[in-house]
């Protein structure tokens, strides 16, 4: 059963708002571009007042970022919720093929074409893609804070969170590279948890044992 199912009326109708706002703001964004869509066009075309939006989304970036910005630290969270015996660079594998699996909208692999939009937006606009960037940092960031708790060495983390990070956005970039270059979800998904296994297992031979939960 899926979470909106469990939500009762008022959440689910909050929820319901929220994502019309959503796809509203893309839409627009899309059509005219970030900078020239107003907040209060976004609310005219959704149908609520401009108070509501920044309601739910605070700024007009997180009309863009809200819904996403946890993605940013999957990475982490990964390794922070890993198992017993398991490597920060295996928890960071399972985690990604598990959403390749899923076909994931985050890691580039969803038929839904509106994922595919608001990565047009961004590409599109430099303060977005400047928040993408610093998103980005941060999710590296609170990997190799994770790591130097654990390990205690805060070099090695460093180098170890900055190179999971880079394997996974790599092998996001491709998805979405070869899906812009005229590819279906399904055949770019087709080797995806192949192509994940040798980018990881690149970093594995550099990383081994490191940060090995006893």
């Amino acid at each position: 059963m899926g979470a909106e199912a469990t939500m009762g009326l008022r959440e689910r109708k909050k929820l319901q708002t929220a994502m019309r706002i959503y796809r509203t703001a893309v839409e627009l964004f899309l059509e005219k571009s970030f900078d020239a869509v107003s907040v209060q066009e976004i609310a005219d075309a959704a149908e609520v007042s401009k108070m509501t939006v920044f309601n739910y989304f605070g700024t007009k970036e997180d009309l863009v970022f809200r819904p996403m910005e946890e993605h940013f630290f999957d990475a982490a969270r990964a390794v922070r919720e890993r198992p017993p015996g398991e490597s920060a660079a295996e928890a960071v594998r399972r985690q990604f093929l598990e959403m390749v699996e899923g076909r994931d909208p985050s890691v580039g692999l969803h038929g839904e074409p509106f994922a595919r939009r608001i990565r047009s937006v961004i590409l599109a606009t430099p303060v977005l893609r400047d928040r993408a960037y610093v998103l980005s940092e941060k999710g590296a960031r609170d990997l190799a804070d994770l790591l130097t708790e654990e390990t205690g060495d805060a070099t090695l983390a460093a180098i170890a969170a900055a190179t999971l990070i880079a394997a996974r956005n790599a092998l996001v970039e491709e998805h979405h590279r070869r899906i812009d270059g005229g590819e279906s979800v399904e055949e770019v998904a087709a080797d995806a948890a192949e192509r994940a296994r040798s980018a990881f297992a690149l970093v594995e031979k550099g990383l081994g044992d490191y940060a090995r939960r006893e």
